[in-house]
């Protein structure tokens, strides 16, 4: 069975998040330090638990505006996915709408009273758990 990955990618960190062997669920898996400005997008370290993985398929969030328009933030993720998809040309790489996934990912991590502190550690981690879920139970993922 092959997995699949999510990815939230931001300035300073990844959040990663992998499916289950049969694809239903996702789960947090870890949030990888990277430094953009100086050139450090953390392609390397993702290429590692693709390989380790299985990983057939990697999910990376494209955080839209609410008009549907990609600003900076999806700029730097579709520049991310290029990247990726340089390293692993064997890999599935699908950019995923990503709306309201952190907002999504910090209301959770509220409702399960964590503080600023804990919350913060994680947020990155959740947001790829809710942009990966949110591909898994797509039926139209494939299309």
């Amino acid at each position: 069975m092959v997995r699949i990955l999510g990815l939230d990618v931001g300035t300073k960190t990844i959040g990663v998040a992998l499916s289950d062997a049969l694809g239903w669920t996702a789960q947090g898996l870890t949030t990888l330090k990277i430094n953009v400005p100086e050139g450090d997008y953390g392609i390397d370290q993702v290429v590692d638990i693709v390989k380790d993985n299985e990983v057939d398929t990697v999910v990376v969030g494209l955080p839209k505006n609410m008009n549907n328009t990609i600003g900076e933030s999806g700029e730097r993720s579709q520049h991310f996915a290029e990247l990726l998809a340089l390293q692993l040309t064997d890999v599935k790489i699908t950019l995923w709408d990503e709306r309201l996934s952190t907002v999504a990912a910090e209301r959770s991590l509220l409702e399960a009273d964590l503080s600023r502190k804990k919350r913060k550690a994680v947020i990155d981690k959740m947001a790829a758990v809710f942009i990966l879920q949110g591909y898994l139970d797509n039926p139209h993922k494939g299309a």
